[in-house]
Order: structure tokens, then sequence, then C-alpha cells
């Protein structure tokens, strides 16, 4: 055995160029292969991170998965707001260590706008018209500290009218996060009641406007909001929190468990998720049928080879491990190739995802999952590799020393 892999590599040397190519296939299925899967992983990762710490997302009555997708990945529409009174009442409750409520609604070129209170950066004050910018805003629209911008109401873009007459300043851009933080504009939640004071039913009031500079002598407490991030005291009383929210009298609310939530998000997305890996196990198998094509095809002109080994005592078994160990070095070099190459395009490509997809791919070693597919692609390439070990044991001597016409 031991010096049959120095042979089947020196033969594997001398046709380096066909099998150069069928290792580049193995090696780019593979990185499709753990790149989607480490897509996925990621994925998952930075959903849980958006909502981490938050035991209770509280909203007004909807589906559970459409009020997190909103309030927290700012995908979709709110159906409802809920009081500010009932904001009020929740953050009263002895169970609950804080609060913090969302206001969302208007938009910045495309860009969500949130309206929050100071304890949603901790230490952080707001002034009426100031702004603090997620890094993917700031680096898409090219701002930074001082500059002016004005709002949109509603979330499309060019949708609606400019709140023009009350900009913002910007006081300051968040460091990534690769959470949904990344591409939102923040704001007080007396700012989005001072720019919508000379509004009314969604549209400005004909013939009547208020000067930023006066917006501080109305009364800027907000009449809704949202939705609310909730942390308790205790983790043990969730559920007797989230029936409290469910039976609250004042309105209609519901109180969703983030984890509860994702968990039914990665349900739906299951179906799409092991589409993704078969096509990638897809474009491996053919990959594999490639190396098995290409060595089967070079048995024709390597029988006179083999034959010669046979001659000089060479077994049927040695044949058939001989061919075996060039299709398993093919298999294991290009899946070390692919999973190097993944890591290279990681590096490179990782910031411009980040930047242009807010997708955050981390630069780490491979999960226990990509190991498992790593093995899983070395074994079925292994086992691939033993059908020209077969057909080469099964040569003959007379076959590889007759010519035939």
């Amino acid at each position: 055995m031991s010096h049959l892999l120095p042979l089947a590599l020196k033969s594997a040397w001398n046709r380096r160029y066909t099998l150069g190519l069928t290792l580049i296939a193995i090696a780019l299925s593979v990185t499709l292969l753990l790149g989607i899967e480490r897509v996925r992983q990621d994925a998952r990762d930075s959903f849980a991170q958006a909502v981490s710490g938050t035991d209770l997302v509280v909203g007004a009555r909807s589906s559970p998965l459409q009020l997190l997708l909103y309030a927290v990945f700012r995908i979709g529409e709110a159906s409802n707001n809920m009081g500010w009174d009932s904001v009020q009442a929740l953050a009263a409750h002895p169970a609950v260590a804080w609060t913090i409520p969302l206001s969302l609604g208007d938009s910045h070129q495309s860009f969500p706008v949130l309206g929050t209170t100071p304890a949603y950066f901790e230490h952080f004050r707001f002034g009426v018209f100031d702004v603090v910018l997620g890094a993917e805003v700031a680096e898409r629209l090219g701002y930074s500290l001082g500059d002016k911008i004005a709002l949109t109401h509603g979330m499309e873009a060019g949708a609606g009218a400019d709140h023009a007459d009350k900009p913002f300043s910007v006081v300051g851009i968040l460091a990534r996060t690769g959470t949904p933080v990344d591409r939102t504009l923040h704001i007080g939640l007396e700012a989005l009641e001072a720019i919508h004071l000379d509004w009314q039913g969604g549209a400005p009031i004909p013939g009547f406007a208020i000067p930023p500079e006066l917006v501080k002598k109305f009364n800027l407490t907000p009449k809704s909001v949202t939705a609310v991030l909730v942390g308790l005291n205790t983790r043990a009383g969730v559920f007797a929190m989230q029936r409290y929210v469910a039976n609250y009298r004042d309105e209609p609310l519901m109180a969703v468990l983030p984890g509860v939530a994702l968990s039914q998000l990665w349900e739906m997305m299951a179906i799409a998720e092991r589409a993704l890996l078969a096509i990638s196990a897809l474009v491996v198998v053919v990959s594999f049928a490639g190396l098995v094509a290409v060595v089967l095809a070079g048995l024709g002109e390597r029988r006179r080879e083999l034959a010669i080994l046979r001659a000089n005592g060479a077994r049927p078994r040695d044949l058939f491990t001989l061919l075996a160990l060039e299709g398993g070095a093919v298999t294991l070099a290009g899946a070390l190739v692919g999973l190097l190459l993944l890591t290279l395009l990681t590096a490179a490509l990782g910031p411009w995802l980040e930047a242009q997809y807010g997708l955050l791919l981390k630069l780490t070693l491979p999960s226990v999952e990509e190991l498992r597919l790593l093995g899983w692609v070395i074994l079925v390439g292994t086992l691939a590799s033993l059908l020209p070990g077969y057909r080469a044991y099964r040569l003959s001597l007379s076959d590889g020393l007759t010519p035939r016409v």
C-alpha cells in the first residue's frame, strides 16, 4: 500500500492537465456547497444577534412573525400601532426591567427611519432634530457628521412628501454591527412628533407650517409607537408577562418571544435552504461524474501501462488500489482547494457583501456542519473513484498486451 501512493501521485502528475481541470471543477463545487452553508449559518447568527438580550417584542395584535420582521428587521409593514399609554403601563409593570419603544413609518432614500429613546443607545441623548446613521446608510449615501438631511413620509423613495422644512443634522455614525441597525436612521420619538405637527391624515395641512424653532413649544409626547422591546427582571417570568400583554384590556396587544418567531421564520425558509443545498450537492456529483469519466477514458490509453505493472508482479488488487488512490487524491485536493478558495473569497468579498447587501460573513475556522459536508464530499468522491479501480481490476494481462485492431 505504501509503495502505491507515490506511484499514484506520479501517475496523476503525468496527467496533471486533464486531472487539473477536474480538480478545479471539484474545488468550485465544494466552494459553492460550503459557501451556501456559511451564508445560511451567518444569516441566522445575524438575525439572532439583532434580538439578543430582548425577552419580548410587544406590539399591536397581528402575526407574531410580521411584528418581529417589521419592528426588528424593518421588513414589511406594521398593521397598526400601540398607544403610548400602553407603553407607559408596560414600562411600569414590576416584572419589566427596561423598555425601548420603536416607531417606524418614515424613510430617507429607501432607508427606514427609526424613532426611539436614548435607552436605545444607553448613554446617547438626542436633540430634537438630531439623527444617528447606521454604518451602511452613511457609506452608501456618503454622509458625514454635520450633514443636513430631510426625511420622507412613507417607506418608498419619492412616494411621499419630504419633511424638507425640518431638516436633521447628522450627529453620529454607528460602527457596523451586521444587523438591521446598519441600514437605519435613528431619531428621537419627539422628532417624529415634531415633523408631523403640521400634518393630518398622512398629509401636510394646506397653508399651515410650523417652523423648526417653534416645535419645542408643543407637546411632543408620542401618541403611539410601532412596537416595544422589553427586557424582564428574570427570564422565568416571560410567559406570565406574555399572558399579561395578551389579556391587556385597554387595547389588543401581543407579546412575541423573538426566539420562537425566528424558529417559525427558519421553518418557512427550510424548503428554500434545502433546495439550495441540493442544487450545490448536484453540482458536486456532476464534478465527481467528470472525474470518473476522465479516469475511465484514460484507462484505454493506460492498458499497456497497467499490463506492464501486472507483468512486473503487481496484483489485480494493486491496480484497483492504484486507480482508487488517484481518484481519492484528486478528490481530497479538490476539497481542500475549495475550502481554501472559500476562505479567500470570504476575506476578499466579505466587506463588499456587507456594504452592498448587509450580509456579514465571518472569517472563521470551518464550522462542524461545514466539516461534516466536507467529509461527505471526500467520502462520496472516494467511493466514486472505486469504479475506475474496479475497471482496472478486471483488465487482464493479455488484454493489455494484445493490441486491438
